[in-house]
């Protein structure tokens, strides 16, 4: 064989073992990057999915506060319950329950029990308070989150100082105001 031919025989040779596919470190390697990617990205949307599933929560009891409230406006007293409440929300979904407790004269409040034990709880207030000289009556409201998951709503105790200024509305046991 010609010495000519011997080299563009091996320069064939080597340029066809170049075109080869990936060596299986090399997939190895792809592979372990996608899963730590993986691994960091899935706790994050799932947290993203359970917010989303909150912020049900959030809507309807802030529905129920101002459903209580013009309810208030017509009616010597809060709403008692859902059915006299009349604003279209059910009491139970697929991630919550909702209920509405304390209704009378003088305050109403709304609680969202999650089924779900990764989720957050939320209640929320209203109150009948009146200005100086028992004048100028409106509502307060109040929207509060639990601080922990699978924390029970309980009632949100609205604190109003003195009657002329509602400036201390505060959330009680374990829930954070929103």
């Amino acid at each position: 064989m010609k010495t000519s031919l011997k080299a563009n025989l091996l320069k064939h040779l080597v340029a066809k073992k170049e075109e080869g596919g990936f060596t299986l470190i090399e997939l190895l390697v792809v592979i372990i990057i996608i899963g730590i990617l993986a691994a960091i990205a899935l706790p994050s949307f799932l947290n993203q999915a359970n917010k989303a599933r909150q912020s049900e929560a959030k809507t309807y009891v802030g529905s129920m506060n101002r459903g209580q409230q013009a309810y208030r406006l017509e009616n010597p007293e809060f709403a008692p319950d859902f059915v006299n409440l009349a604003i279209g929300i059910p009491s139970n979904t697929t991630y919550y329950n909702y209920d509405i407790d304390n209704a009378g004269v003088g305050g109403a409040t709304a609680l969202a029990e999650p089924v779900d034990v990764a989720l957050k709880s939320y209640a929320g207030g209203v109150q009948l308070t009146t200005g100086a000289g028992g004048q100028d009556a409106t509502t307060l409201a109040i929207l509060c989150e639990s601080e922990v998951a699978a924390t029970p709503p309980t009632v949100a105790a609205i604190n109003v100082t003195t009657p002329q200024a509602a400036t201390a509305v505060v959330c009680d046991g374990g829930f954070k105001e929103l």
